[in-house]
């Protein structure tokens, strides 16, 4: 079997292998979120959530639909790119829940 390292492979990895990445298409997964939800429940600093975002939204894998209400609301969701994603999202979480304990608190 060839295991050299396909180049989209290598982007795909190079995407979804930044830090935070994973987990903010994993909470997309259930629906569109603010980005105040995001940030609140990942811990991720606003500036770094704001990059990530814009990097998935380049690739095409997340959409931001802005409304023009007042205040205006912003929504990020999964396009049919990032839906495509999801399977690969469960089965590493079931590999997660059986390979990794959880982290103790320091």
């Amino acid at each position: 079997m060839d295991y050299s390292i396909c180049p989209k492979l290598e982007n795909a990895m190079g995407v979804l292998g930044q830090r935070w990445t994973g987990l903010i298409i994993y909470q997309l997964m259930t629906g569109p979120k603010r980005f105040c939800h995001l940030e609140a429940s990942m811990g991720v600093s606003g500036r770094v959530l704001s990059e990530r975002l814009k990097a998935l939204e380049k690739e095409s894998i997340v959409k931001r639909e802005v409304y023009p209400e007042t205040p205006v609301r912003i929504e990020y969701t999964l396009t049919e790119k990032g839906k495509a994603v999801e399977p690969f999202m469960n089965e590493l979480q079931k590999w997660a829940e059986e390979w990794f304990e959880v982290p103790q608190e320091v």
